[in-house]
């Protein structure tokens, strides 16, 4: 997708996919995936997802990407949080304790903080966010920030002729050929309200851990 469309849907208050609460995959598979920490621990395409402010407060150093500004400010005010913001490379870096919201676009992360800068990721909504012919790029990205730690996903798989997405399909068969060594935690197969009402009658959501 390009920026301008994530920034409209922002600008415009259409954020449908921003949950009020820590997201309950992370929620059950911490043990798993969190274990043994603290970590530093990305969260690509963050938005202003509780998820950062919840693992931040749990004594881990955690580094969000987000392309919207207007969505890190509105994270900061929603914690009550007061931060540091300073130019770094092509980012704008808003720091406040245990967390660094990075405003910019996620493809220039490996060339800024480099190869194996975090021992965990958690992809909670970015691959599904992204067109098929950008994901190949993007989990190229992740796998090097990434190298030497852990990957928790999670995806959305759904016939993809009732509705293009974001928030696209992504089958089994491609994560299994992103992430060599991958294991499926959990799947869940239920059509959630809004998605019935599109009209769609298969979707299943699934929770991957993999290593990097």
């Amino acid at each position: 997708m390009e920026p301008s469309f994530w920034h409209e849907r922002w600008s415009k208050g259409q954020t449908g996919f921003h949950q009020e609460r820590v997201h309950p995959n992370l929620l059950e598979h911490a043990a798993i995936f969190l274990g043994g920490g603290p970590h530093r621990v990305l969260v690509p395409l963050c938005g202003k997802s509780w998820d950062l402010d919840w693992l931040a407060r749990r004594g881990h150093q955690v580094v969000g990407v987000e392309l919207s500004e207007l969505a890190v400010k509105q994270l900061h005010d929603d914690h009550g949080r007061v931060p540091e913001v300073s130019q770094e490379g092509p980012f704008t870096a808003y720091r406040s304790p245990n967390l660094t919201v990075l405003v910019g676009d996620v493809f220039d992360l490996p060339t800024h903080v480099g190869v194996g800068a975090f021992d965990r990721v958690w992809d909670r909504a970015s691959m599904v966010a992204l067109p098929p012919p950008m994901r190949a790029r993007y989990v190229e990205g992740i796998r090097s920030v990434g190298a030497g730690g852990k990957l928790l996903l999670n995806t959305l798989t759904y016939d993809p002729t009732v509705m293009s997405g974001p928030p696209f399909s992504v089958e089994p068969a491609e994560v299994v050929g992103s992430y060599p060594g991958v294991e499926l935690l959990q799947r869940v197969d239920e059509v959630p309200p809004p998605f019935r009402a599109r009209g769609h009658q298969r979707f299943e959501e699934r929770v991957w851990l993999a290593p990097l």
